[in-house]
């Protein structure tokens, strides 16, 4: 599938899944799908078949609370029934928690919540495999908010210390988290500076740009991990969201569905 039909296929799901459980947070979920869907069509060698295959590309979301596109994706993909994303999402009885799991999901790497958790599992895969020699590489998507835990840098230095090369961090860095504008909340001024010093190899992109992802994504980095700052917009494709810290944990009401579709449809 197209990167970009499967970015609008993904908007449109969680924009129904989100409305119709009153669960989610919708603005930080739009702000990863491109990401997600050059990831998933262009990048990660993994697919429906080859989840379990140890020579696979990993994936880890560590911003868990935007998991809902990546239940998106992979049902979109196949990796599931795309009907299972007809569930519930968040509410009981259903695999598709509010904050992403692979209990009973298919292609779901690993269960996050908890800010500062997925980008250590990441880490600790990616040594396993180096050690395993494995040519597979793992990727993780951290929140510029989640920047602010120091585990993520505890992270990083890891990475460096043991030259992960197969270690790709994304961050989302959409300027905003769950109180407000990040800079007001705690300000990690340069990041891509930060990331330098923490031995990394950092490129900075639109977050948007489909073309701009994938190269990113096949940056050079021998001996160290790749951090990627996809500069973002928290909401991106709902204009009536876009850019507006109080919308970080809403949902949409199920009578703004309809409209909300047909925005998606033109971008």
């Amino acid at each position: 599938m197209d990167s970009k039909l499967l970015a609008k296929n993904i908007r449109k799901d969680c924009i129904v899944m989100t409305a119709s459980s009153g669960a989610g947070h919708i603005a930080s979920i739009l702000s990863i799908v491109d990401i997600l869907s050059v990831l998933y069509t262009k990048v990660l060698r993994v697919s429906p078949n080859t989840t379990k295959d140890p020579n696979r590309d990993k994936f880890i979301l560590s911003k868990g609370h935007a998991g809902c596109a990546v239940y998106a994706c992979l049902g979109e993909l196949g990796f599931f029934d795309r009907a299972k994303l007809g569930e519930y999402y968040s509410k009981t009885g259903t695999t598709l928690s509010g904050h992403v799991t692979n209990f009973g999901n298919n292609g779901v790497e690993f269960s996050t919540g908890a800010l500062g958790h997925g980008i250590c599992v990441a880490g600790g895969i990616a040594l396993a495999d180096k050690m395993d020699k494995r040519q597979s590489k793992v990727y993780t998507i951290v929140g510029n908010g989640e920047c602010n835990e120091g585990s993520v840098w505890e992270a990083m230095m890891f990475a460096s210390h043991h030259k992960l090369d197969n270690f790709v961090v994304i961050v989302d860095d959409n300027q905003m988290q769950a109180w407000g504008d990040s800079k007001q909340i705690m300000d990690m001024g340069n990041l891509e500076a930060k990331f330098e010093a923490f031995g990394a190899c950092v490129v900075t992109i639109d977050g948007h740009n489909h073309d701009e992802i994938y190269k990113a994504c096949k940056t050079p980095h021998k001996g160290q991990p790749l951090v990627i700052i996809a500069k973002t917009i928290k909401g991106k494709g709902l204009k009536f969201l876009e850019s507006d810290p109080k919308n970080h944990g809403v949902s949409l009401k199920p009578e703004m569905i309809e409209n909300a579709l047909k925005e998606v449809d033109a971008l």
